[in-house]
């Protein structure tokens, strides 16, 4: 175990109300933890993060810590806040290759799951738990979803998604990679081979368009796609890169460690909606910023961009008459993900918004009885210990639904 890793540890005050706690989404029992790595209980630390999030490894790595744990950390006000990620990340990343998932007498139900990524995951794992035959069904050759597919490497080693099958496997849980439902296979064949209840998970991979002249041109990509698989693009010396958020920092980041010489990034506001940490490290590589843009044309000579107008408020009023072109070999549109459409297309009963995000009920249930849904599907582009917490409060429902309809069988015959 590091030093760094000891005395963070240490210099927690472990408070009696943890700030730190309320902070996270998906209440990671922080205090547990700090007081079993004290005494050097590194498994017992291990175990109280992988019950309360089974994808505490993940999270250590890639969540907003600033506007989370640490962010909430009293020795944040006065001082430096404990780096909680640092010491959460080396006890999972330790405890995922000892973890052991404890699960009930096998209750003979089987139960389905939609899309391997962070929310099918993450209720594959709790279903499992409570005695269900768990099958998850991927579209992709391997599980992780947008984790495997959309993170880079250098924030998410794909090995430690490797890890997490063979987690999955040796706790029972089947995986159909390549299958994707909607399909040859759709929401009633399953039904029909009695799975007792269906979960969707299949997060949000359809880009979302600018509706503007040029998007359909050769040397403009989406980042989802591009993220998918990088090194099937080559994309010249100078990209330009719509959007500022996380995925176009990841693009941006992605692109200057595959040789890119000028990356640029445009964000409408003055502000990105990036985090802070991920922005300053697209900086030191090299990436550059300009705010209050956005592009009106894409052109094979690069996008053509208008400068906003602002308001005292910083609201968008206007823009100004002045185009300017911005030279790039490539382009890149980063501006966020809808759900695709394949599953809803061939399920009657199955609703979405305008959006096309599906609907759910408070307990995570859609407009089809026996279909639950959770994570990114259900909530747009959010984050992926967003997608554990609402996953984690859909497998409770689902374990409800399905006992409470055996019941009703059962005093019906």
């Amino acid at each position: 175990m590091t030093l760094h890793v000891i005395a963070e540890a240490e210099r927690c005050l472990l408070c009696k109300k943890p700030l730190c706690v309320e902070g996270c989404p998906v209440s990671t029992p922080i205090p547990d933890m700090i007081r079993s790595i004290r005494e050097g209980k590194m498994k017992e630390a291990g175990k109280f993060l992988f019950e309360n999030n089974p994808l505490s490894a993940v999270c250590a790595m890639i969540c907003d810590h600033q506007k989370q744990c640490e962010g909430h950390c009293v020795q944040g006000r006065k001082g430096k806040a404990i780096h909680i990620s640092s010491i959460e990340s080396y006890i999972s990343e330790s405890y995922l290759e000892q973890v052991e998932i404890s699960k009930k007498e096998p209750n003979g139900l089987m139960v389905a799951v939609i899309g391997a990524g962070p929310a099918g995951m993450t209720i594959a794992i709790e279903m499992a738990k409570k005695g269900y035959s768990v099958t998850i069904f991927d579209a992709n050759d391997k599980i992780g979803g947008i984790m495997r597919y959309a993170i880079p490497d250098f924030r998410l080693p794909k090995t430690l998604l490797d890890k997490y099958e063979n987690i999955l496997k040796r706790t029972g849980i089947m995986i159909r990679p390549n299958t994707t439902i909607g399909g040859a296979l759709g929401i009633s064949d399953l039904l029909r081979d009695g799975y007792k209840a269906i979960f969707i998970g299949t997060g949000v991979w359809r880009p979302k368009k600018l509706s503007i002249p040029g998007e359909s041109l050769g040397n403009v990509h989406f980042a989802i796609d591009y993220l998918k698989n990088p090194d099937s693009y080559d994309l010249g010396d100078t990209v330009a890169i719509i959007g500022m958020g996380n995925t176009a920092i990841d693009v941006a980041r992605t692109l200057l460690r595959k040789g890119v010489r000028n990356v640029t990034l445009f964000a409408r506001r003055h502000a990105a909606s990036a985090n802070e940490e991920e922005l300053e490290y697209a900086k030191l590589d090299g990436a550059q910023l300009v705010f209050g843009k956005h592009p009106i044309q894409i052109t094979k000579q690069g996008p053509i961009m208008v400068e906003n107008i602002f308001d005292e408020e910083g609201n968008i009023i206007g823009e100004k008459e002045e185009k300017t072109l911005f030279p790039a070999d490539s382009t890149i549109i980063a501006v966020s993900q809808g759900p695709k459409s394949k599953i809803v297309d061939t399920t009657e009963g199955l609703k979405t918004a305008p959006s096309g995000l599906l609907l759910t009920d408070d307990d995570g249930e859609t407009t089809l009885e026996g279909v639950f849904a959770a994570g990114d599907v259900v909530l747009g582009a959010k984050t992926v210990v967003d997608a554990v917490s609402y996953a984690k409060k859909a497998a409770e429902h689902m374990d409800k639904y399905i006992q409470d309809k055996i019941q009703h069988e059962r005093q019906d015959s």
